[in-house]
């Protein structure tokens, strides 16, 4: 017995497999703009927001806000110190401790990651008929709470 197929012939995997399919939706537009991301992973441009947003922090409070673990966040920062990118400045309430603060270099690769990701998105989202484009809008707010994001914390 043949499974079913969509209007191109490809097997589809059902609407209810809401997981799936947005897993796979977004890992494709991951890849899509990847090349727009000044050089860095995906990882290391959102820790690097999240420093110049919110910053100085201590790594450990840059891990919870990225949800990753420690030694991640301390090979991320080293990474994005070594490229000038972020400073460490000791914190004076725990000298075993140090903050982190974005430079003026991580915020202009930011701020140019940032134009260079929008205009590949507007070009992806520039493909989509109208209709396509008025559902993206309307299930931003889902997929902002799903990601534990808002407009305003965008990388």
């Amino acid at each position: 017995m043949q499974g079913e197929r969509d209007h191109s012939g490809r097997p589809t995997t059902g609407d209810d497999d809401v997981p799936g399919r947005l897993a796979l939706a977004v890992g494709r537009l991951n890849r899509r703009i990847r090349s727009a991301t000044g050089g860095l992973s995906h990882g290391q441009l959102s820790a690097l927001s999240t420093i110049v947003r919110r910053g100085p922090l201590r790594p450990s409070e840059i891990a919870a806000i990225e949800i990753v673990a420690a030694p991640t966040i301390t090979r991320v920062v080293s990474d994005l110190e070594a490229r000038g990118l972020v400073e460490r400045s000791p914190d004076p309430a725990d000298g075993r401790s140090f903050f982190v603060s974005g430079t003026p270099a991580g915020n202009d690769l930011l701020l140019a990651a940032r134009s260079d990701r929008a205009r590949a998105v507007a070009a992806i989202l520039a493909e989509l008929s109208p209709e396509d484009l008025a559902a993206v809008r309307a299930a931003l707010p889902a997929l902002e709470q799903a990601a534990q994001t808002h407009p305003a914390a965008q990388t």
